[in-house]
């Protein structure tokens, strides 16, 4: 318990730090633009760092499996919660390009900022575990702070399944409408939490390339072009797929339906 104490401390401040400097941002940044692109940085910070933190705790086995997945639902609230409209995600950056509420060099620059932050959340991360604020941070330090690959199922399986997950929580997105705006980061963080417990055991059911670039890809056992095929074409496939369903599949079929009962 002392482990997930500490874990759910470090969460709590990277939270906090995070939030200030959003503030600081909001207060120091007039262009929008400029703020737009500091929020995702630190939001995608935030992301990454508080995973990687959760990541290791869920992996050492110190916490039961209740405990993991209640966490992951809590923290997911409060990502969503302080995000104010961040991405942190590059399939959400390539959906808004295709609807036109992102221009090319602007969705470029986001995928950059996420990137970017997934990247320097790695260094975030080894400074936090550096300071050995719990057992669990000591041994990892100790064992030069390696990580296994999270894939156990073929890559095409395993890219299935990135892409199932990331299908059925872009179609709760895209029907979150449905729902009063009070439930709706409940339903998110209700939606991602299942996938977590249905696909964690295969991929860790990250559904995120952002987030995937900073959490599994410096672990060991595949190479960084397996790492993509799943972790990055999944997500993408599955997003689109979703976009294409809901919005395109479906409405061209109801129309077709309602002509031809018109017609008959």
């Amino acid at each position: 318990m002392a482990d997930t104490a500490v874990s759910v401390a470090a969460v709590a401040g990277i939270v906090l730090c995070c939030e200030a400097a959003r503030r600081g941002c909001e207060w120091g940044i007039r262009c929008a633009d400029y703020r737009r692109f500091c929020s995702e940085l630190i939001s995608t910070l935030q992301l990454c760092a508080c995973t990687h933190e959760l990541k290791l705790l869920g992996e050492s086995g110190r916490a039961d499996p209740q405990i993991g997945l209640t966490l992951t639902y809590l923290v997911t609230v409060l990502h969503v919660l302080t995000f104010r409209g961040a991405l942190c995600n590059p399939s959400a950056a390539l959906e808004q390009l295709y609807r036109g509420s992102l221009r090319t060099l602007a969705c470029v620059a986001l995928i950059a900022c996420q990137l970017g932050s997934a990247w320097l959340s790695r260094y975030a991360a080894l400074y936090l575990w550096s300071a050995g604020l719990s057992e669990l941070h000591l041994e990892h330090r100790a064992a030069g702070y390696r990580c296994f690959s999270p894939i156990h199922a073929s890559l095409p399986a395993a890219a299935a399944a990135e892409m199932a997950c990331a299908f059925i929580l872009q179609a709760v997105i895209i029907n979150i409408g449905l729902f009063t705006e009070s439930l709706r980061v409940h339903v998110i963080a209700a939606t991602i939490t299942s996938l977590v417990y249905a696909v964690g055991s295969i991929t860790g059911a990250v559904m995120n390339p952002a987030l995937a670039f900073s959490i599994q890809f410096p672990c060991s056992g595949h190479n960084f072009l397996e790492y993509a095929f799943v972790f990055w074409l999944g997500p993408m496939l599955g997003t689109a797929s979703a976009v294409a369903v809901f919005e395109k599949i479906i409405p061209f079929l109801l129309k077709k339906d309602s002509h031809w009962k018109k017609i008959q």
